[in-house]
């Protein structure tokens, strides 16, 4: 099956059928090309769409806790991985496919246009034969019809007995001479014939089935191009189908790592305050106005000596207790009744009024009103901005933010630490090598990180001990509200409407609480800490001055008591016989440590 056995006379069909599969071939390209665009932008797309909905952080920004939303994050990663396989298909295909199409197709062009060329060349050649032999067949034939003239009319003149001899000579000269030019005529006949005859065969027989080979073998080999392309263009795509798997896969993984029970604990610990529900509400009798002699077995006013409060236990109370869920006691806020406004003698003897708020009538008003009992706890805060000790958030959160706090001044210091190690060995090679530097230029660093590292260690004291401070409020008022659960129905410790607490069960029924403190009193801490207790003595070894803030200057050989242990960053905390508690270098003290310490 040859081309130019089969089709030798076919010569423009092929020329067509030539220029029609590279068409093809180029129509095919730029479909690939249009294919790698749609992938591209369907790339893009999706990182646009990941780079829309991932969350945009600064540095400081905690880490998404819910499983959710980091199963969320997952996906979105695993998606942005997807895009990318995108991408990696686009270019297999324009790198494999599409540029390989376009550079075969410039080479197809020229081999196309040289086998033509050759193919007409030899078709022109074989014409130019084809003339030759019919100029010698026409010069031959008219030479034949001129000697058939010439004969007859020597012929003619021959029988012509009127005719002279000259005559007769001329005739028969012009006739020997026609009829030797048509010999050569006819000799040079026969030479064209036999060389177009020649010509024709190997034109027929050689030379154009060797160009339509040619020409077939290009077509087939164009033919074999778009199978590899077709081919490539589908392994460009199977080549990340694994990858993309494990793209999906991991989007699966991420949808069962969510957890609902872990994301409820997680909001619990996000906005649990630490605080008590409120207690229950005391009951206010307003009949002691009415009833002034009831026997002693009813509810009666008691006398105004009996209403008095200790204030010492008061003030505790109010300070200790829920005033953060209600109305925070103001010194001009509460109505002013005979029954709410006493006076108190203060030891030095002057007076002050002490307010209180009636707390049914305060409850029906929210009730009516449709006012939260619970405030936001914006109203925690003292002072406008947020302190340095997170005082003005709840216990809780206070706990966690303190924690967060001291982690992250623990991974600075240790930053530190390391730098220093880093900068001592380096000090030692310069030592050992002057040659490699000088010792001195790293002094001014090494100081400059020591001073951080004891700045550091100052600031996880101090949060250390907001912590403790904040830890041992927690629990005691775990203690309060478990014990308070014990005895629920026992009308003693109960907390009322604005948060105070009365110890008295029979003020309760009297009357309103009173708080026997200062108004201003209620901006102080929520309850005073006991000091903590000793768990050994210190002998000190060598003076130390303690200039900075935090610190306990001593003396050598003073004797201290132990409140706090070494946590391995060199500090321990120690309080003198009069108090005064800082923290001292542990390798300036000889440590004592005593079991079941009671305190000092």
């Amino acid at each position: 099956m040859s081309w130019g056995t089969e089709l030798w006379d076919q010569f423009d069909n092929l020329d067509k059928h030539t220029q029609w599969g590279i068409d093809f071939l180029e129509k095919y390209a730029k479909f690939v090309k249009e294919r790698i665009e749609i992938e591209q932008n369907y790339a893009k797309q999706l990182r646009n769409l990941v780079k829309k909905y991932c969350p945009k952080r600064s540095p400081k920004d905690e880490e998404p806790r819910f499983t959710s939303c980091i199963a969320f994050f997952n996906i979105l990663n695993e998606l942005n991985d997807y895009a990318g396989q995108r991408e990696v298909v686009a270019e297999e295909m324009g790198h494999r496919v599409y540029g390989e199409l376009m550079r075969y197709s410039h080479d197809l062009k020229t081999e196309r246009k040289m086998h033509l060329q050759e193919g007409r060349k030899a078709q022109q050649y074989l014409d130019m034969c084809w003339k030759q032999m019919d100029n010698s067949k026409k010069k031959f034939e008219r030479e034949c019809r001129e000697a058939e003239k010439a004969q007859q009319s020597y012929e003619r003149l021959d029988n012509d007995t009127n005719a002279t001899k000259a005559d007769v000579e001329k005739a028969k000269q012009q006739l020997n001479l026609r009829t030797h030019m048509a010999d050569e005529n006819k000799n040079e006949y026969a030479a064209q014939l036999q060389n177009f005859n020649g010509e024709q065969h190997k034109h027929y027989y050689i030379v154009i089935p060797q160009i339509y080979k040619q020409l077939q073998e290009m077509d087939e080999r164009r033919t074999i191009k778009l199978s590899e392309c077709y081919k490539g263009f589908a392994d460009s795509e199977r080549k990340v189908i694994p990858i993309i798997s494990k793209c999906l896969e991991g989007m699966i993984l991420a949808a069962k790592s969510v957890d609902e029970h872990r994301d409820s604990q997680l909001v619990i610990d996000c906005f649990k305050s630490g605080f008590e529900p409120p207690g229950d509400f005391p009951f206010e009798d307003y009949s002691q106005n009415i009833y002034r002699t009831i026997s002693d077995g009813t509810i009666s006013t008691p006398k105004q000596e009996g209403m008095r409060i200790d204030t010492k236990t008061t003030v505790g109370k109010a300070k200790g207790k829920l005033w953060l869920f209600g109305k925070k006691p103001k010194p001009q806020s509460p109505p002013l009744t005979p029954t709410s406004l006493y006076t108190s003698s203060t030891p030095n003897g002057s007076q002050y009024p002490i307010f209180s708020i009636e707390p049914v009538h305060y409850c029906m008003s929210d009730i009516k009103t449709g006012k939260p009992r619970i405030p936001s706890f914006r109203s925690l805060k003292r002072g406008g901005p947020a302190l340095e000790d997170f005082s003005h958030l709840p216990p809780e959160q206070r706990r966690k933010k303190l924690q967060q706090r001291i982690d992250e001044l623990n991974r600075e210091l240790q930053k530190e630490t390391d730098q220093k190690d880093a900068l001592i060995k380096m000090k030692d090679v310069y030592e050992k090598n002057p040659q490699m530097g000088d010792p001195s230029s790293l002094q001014p660093k090494l100081t400059e990180t020591m001073s951080n590292m004891d700045r550091l260690r100052m600031e996880i004291h101090k949060n250390e001990a907001w912590l403790s401070e904040v830890e041992g409020k927690v629990a005691a008022r775990s203690d309060r509200r478990h014990s308070s659960d014990i005895n629920h129905l026992v009308t003693q410790g109960r907390e009322s409407p604005e948060g105070s607490y009365t110890d008295d069960a029979n003020q309760e029924v009297r009357g309103p609480p009173q708080q026997h403190a200062h108004p201003n009193e209620f901006d102080d801490e929520f309850e005073d800490d006991d000091p903590l207790p000793a768990i050994g003595h210190c002998k000190a070894i060598y003076p130390f001055d303690g200039h900075n803030e935090g610190t306990l200057a001593m003396k050598e050989g003073e004797i201290l008591y132990i409140i706090e242990e070494d946590k391995g960053d060199g500090w321990t905390r120690a309080r003198r016989h009069n108090g005064e508690e800082g923290y001292v270098p542990t390798s300036y003290i000889d440590v004592t440590l005593e079991k079941n310490s009671k305190g000092s």
